[in-house]
C-alpha cells in the first residue's frame, strides 16, 4: 500500500468536496487563525506525502522515460519557482510576501499533482474503484445541494461559519451577501434573487465541475453495461439535476464538449454520445430559460439591498440579467475579464510575478492584474513565457491522452481546460488534485482505459 498510494486519490475525491464546508464548521466551532490554517493545509501535506511515497518507493529513480510532456511540465514549474524568487519591484508587481507564497503554490500545484500521478502504479481494478468513488461522491454532493437550496434558508448560511471562513481565514472581501460569495445566488436585479446549488463545496462552479467530471464518467457505463447497471438512470439524473441547479451555462457547454471528445475516441458509441451532447445543450439552456420560474427564491437583507443598489448605479455596471440566455452580466463580465487579461499580458510581457492575479491578489488586497481566466492569470504571474508553457504543456497532456485513447480522462481534461478560458480552473482544488494526477498516471500507463 505504501508503494501504491492510490488511497490518497480517494481521500482527495471525498475530502476536497467537503473541504470548504468542514473548514466553515471548524471556524464556527472556534478553530481560528494559525490552527485553522494548519488544518486546511491537509491537502498539500497529503500531496507531499504522496510524492514522497511514490518516489522513495522507487529509490528516487524514475519508472518512466521522460517525454516532451514531462519536460514542458518541468519547464513551467521551474518558471513558477524562478518568478517567485525575483523581487516584486523588479517586475513591477505589488504582491506581498504571503501573496508570492500563495501564488507559487497556486500556479505550481498542477505540476506537483501531475508528477504524483506519473509515479503512481495501480491497475484497472483500482481505477474502477476510484471511478466509483467519484460517482458516488458527486451524487452525494448533488443530493445535499438540492436538499439545501429548497430546505435550508440563506439566513442559516449567513450565520454559519462560512462568512468567517471566507473573510477572515481566506481573506476574501465579500460584501454583497453578508460575507458569503456573491455566486451563492443568481441576482435577478430585484429584491428577490434565486438560490443556486452550492452544496458542500460552498460554490456552484466547483460543484458543477465535479458533476461534469462524474457525468462524463457515467456516460459510457450505460453503453458498456447495458441493462445490468440498474442504478445508471437515477444516478445520472441526480448528477445532471445537480449540474442544472448550479446554473452554470459554461459547465453545460463543457459537458457537451467532453461528450464530443468521448465520441471521437469511442466511435462505436458515436451516435449515442453525440446525441447525449446535443440533449445536454438543449435541456441545459431550456432549463436556464425556465430557471426564474422554478428556482427557490430568497431575499436580500436591508444592508445587502443597499449594497446591491449602490453597485447597480456604479459607473460601468451593466444589467443584472436578461431573459436567461447568453447575454447577461455574468457572460459580459467573463468576456470583459478575458479581454482585459489578454491586454494586461500583452502590455507587460515579462509578467508581474506570482500573487498579482486572480484570487491570490484578491486575498492579499493588491491590484488584480488579471482575473478568472487561468491562461491570462498565469501570463500575468509568470509572463508570456509562463503562460505559453502552461498552454503548451496542457496541449501536450491532451495529445498524449488522445494517443492513449483514454476517452473519459481526455474528455474531462478537455472540458476543464476549455473552462479555464473563463475561470481559474487550477484554483479549484478538487479538479487539480484529482484530474492532474490521473492524467499523469494515464500517460505512464498508455493502455486504453477499461
Amino acid at each position: 500500500m505504501r508503494r501504491r498510494p492510490v488511497w490518497i486519490l480517494h481521500v482527495f475525491v471525498v475530502g476536497l468536496a467537503v473541504h470548504n464546508f468542514a473548514m466553515a464548521e471548524l471556524y464556527a466551532a472556534g478553530v481560528r487563525g494559525a490552527a485553522l490554517d494548519v488544518v486546511s493545509a491537509w491537502k498539500e501535506a497529503l500531496l507531499a506525502l504522496g510524492l514522497l511515497l511514490v518516489w522513495r518507493g522507487r529509490g528516487w529513480s524514475l519508472r518512466f522515460r521522460p517525454e516532451p510532456v514531462d519536460w514542458l511540465a518541468l519547464a513551467f514549474g521551474a518558471t513558477v519557482v524562478l518568478y517567485g524568487l525575483i523581487p516584486q519591484h523588479v517586475l513591477g508587481g505589488g504582491a506581498t510576501h504571503r501573496g508570492v507564497v500563495l501564488g507559487v503554490r497556486h500556479d505550481g500545484l498542477p505540476v506537483a499533482a501531475y508528477f504524483f500521478g506519473r509515479g503512481l502504479d495501480f491497475g484497472v481494478r483500482d481505477l474502477r474503484r476510484l471511478g466509483a468513488t467519484i460517482v458516488v461522491s458527486a451524487a452525494a454532493v448533488a443530493a445535499f445541494g438540492l436538499v439545501d437550496i429548497y430546505t435550508i434558508p440563506l439566513s442559516w448560511w449567513r450565520s454559519s461559519g462560512a462568512p468567517g471562513w471566507f473573510t477572515h481565514s481566506l481573506g476574501f472581501a465579500y460584501t454583497g451577501l453578508s460575507g458569503l460569495p456573491e455566486n451563492f445566488i443568481y441576482n435577478t436585479g430585484d429584491e428577490h434573487p434565486l438560490r443556486r446549488l452550492v452544496s458542500v463545496f460552498l460554490s456552484p462552479l466547483a460543484s458543477s465541475y465535479m458533476f461534469v467530471t462524474a457525468l462524463l464518467l457515467v456516460a459510457p457505463w450505460r453503453l458498456r453495461m447495458h441493462a445490468r447497471l440498474v442504478a445508471w438512470l437515477p444516478v445520472t439524473a441526480l448528477l445532471f439535476a445537480g449540474l442544472l441547479w448550479t446554473h452554470s451555462r459554461s459547465s453545460i457547454i463543457a459537458l457537451a464538449l467532453g461528450l464530443v471528445v468521448f465520441a471521437i475516441l469511442r466511435p462505436q458509441w458515436r451516435l449515442a454520445l453525440l446525441g447525449a451532447a446535443a440533449a445536454a445543450v438543449v435541456v441545459g439552456f431550456a432549463f436556464v430559460k425556465a430557471y426564474p420560474h422554478i428556482a427557490p427564491v430568497t431575499s436580500f437583507t436591508a444592508k445587502e439591498l443597499a449594497i446591491q443598489r449602490r453597485e447597480a448605479h456604479r459607473p460601468g455596471a451593466g444589467p443584472a440579467v436578461s431573459a436567461g440566455g447568453l447575454e447577461d452580466a455574468s457572460t459580459t463580465e467573463h468576456l470583459r475579464n478575458l479581454r482585459d487579461g489578454i491586454r494586461a499580458v500583452l502590455h507587460h510581457l515579462q509578467g508581474y510575478g506570482p500573487g498579482n492575479a486572480g484570487s491570490t491578489a484578491a486575498r492579499t488586497d493588491v491590484q488584480i492584474r488579471a482575473g478568472e481566466s487561468t491562461y491570462t492569470e498565469l501570463g500575468v504571474d509568470e509572463g508570456i513565457v509562463g503562460g505559453i508553457l502552461f498552454a503548451a504543456w496542457s496541449l501536450a497532456v491532451l495529445v498524449r491522452l488522445f494517443r492513449c485513447r483514454a476517452a473519459w480522462l481526455a474528455a474531462a481534461m478537455t472540458a476543464m481546460l476549455a473552462l479555464a478560458l473563463q475561470t481559474d480552473i487550477i484554483g479549484v482544488p478538487w479538479v487539480v488534485y484529482v484530474l492532474w494526477p490521473l492524467a499523469g498516471w494515464q500517460i505512464s500507463h498508455p493502455e486504453p482505459e477499461p
